[in-house]
């Protein structure tokens, strides 16, 4: 669960640099330009699709050792506590990563629906293609123009932002979570890996809840 849990984390890194590549528009007027390309790139280079599939069966094997570690987490307790010590000897969301862990998975469902199978079945049975840009003379797919489309809706926004909110609380419990149980175990060390954790998730959750906001609200267009 630790290791498939740090590997989605550098997924995560890789993800939101290539995603903020969007807010280049602020100060080029790129039209995504950028973006298309880097994900152009992302999409066309075989080591990264085939690292692509590696993270889709990353993602499988968390969710599924998740369900089986909160089903033997309840199985053990029996029943609640006589006692609810409620945030006295931990946090809200480090008691409910299995909650935490099935929005995201439904949250996961939609983004893929949304982007992924577009720019990768695109044309195929009921799937939609992706609008093409060309830029000095080659064609891409404008995942841009895509994203500035799907985001135009409201309740979407508000289903990515709290998604992105669910992401910052799994990951504020789960990132020093995953240390602890490869091993570390000094006070000091996971004092600052909770801290570091905790500025990931913010960051990187915030980050990705921008993206959809600066696309509805005419930011970047």
């Amino acid at each position: 669960m630790s290791l498939t849990g740090l590997f989605l984390v550098s997924f995560l890194v890789i993800h939101v640099g290539l995603n903020a590549c969007i807010w280049n528009d602020l100060y080029s007027e790129d039209n995504g330009e950028m973006f298309n390309k880097s994900a152009h790139f992302m999409g066309s280079t075989v080591v990264i699709r085939i690292m692509e599939w590696g993270l889709f069966a990353g993602f499988i094997l968390h969710i599924i050792q998740g369900y089986v570690l909160e089903s033997k987490n309840l199985s053990r307790r029996g029943k609640g506590y006589a006692i609810n010590p409620a945030n006295k000897t931990s946090r809200w969301y480090s008691r409910s990563m299995g909650l935490l862990g099935t929005l995201l998975f439904l949250f996961l469902i939609m983004h893929v629906s949304h982007f992924w199978i577009p720019s990768r079945f695109g044309g195929m049975g009921s799937v939609q293609p992706l609008a093409e840009v060309e830029y000095n003379g080659k064609l891409y797919h404008n995942l841009y123009a895509k994203m500035l489309d799907v985001f135009q809706n409201p309740i979407v926004v508000i289903l990515y932002v709290l998604g992105c909110i669910s992401l910052a609380y799994h990951l504020a419990h789960g990132f020093h979570s995953a240390f602890r149980t490869l091993g570390v175990h000094n006070n000091r060390y996971l004092t600052m890996l909770k801290s570091v954790g905790v500025w990931f998730a913010i960051i990187v959750s915030l980050a990705f809840a921008m993206m959809p906001v600066s696309m509805y609200f005419g930011w970047v267009d």
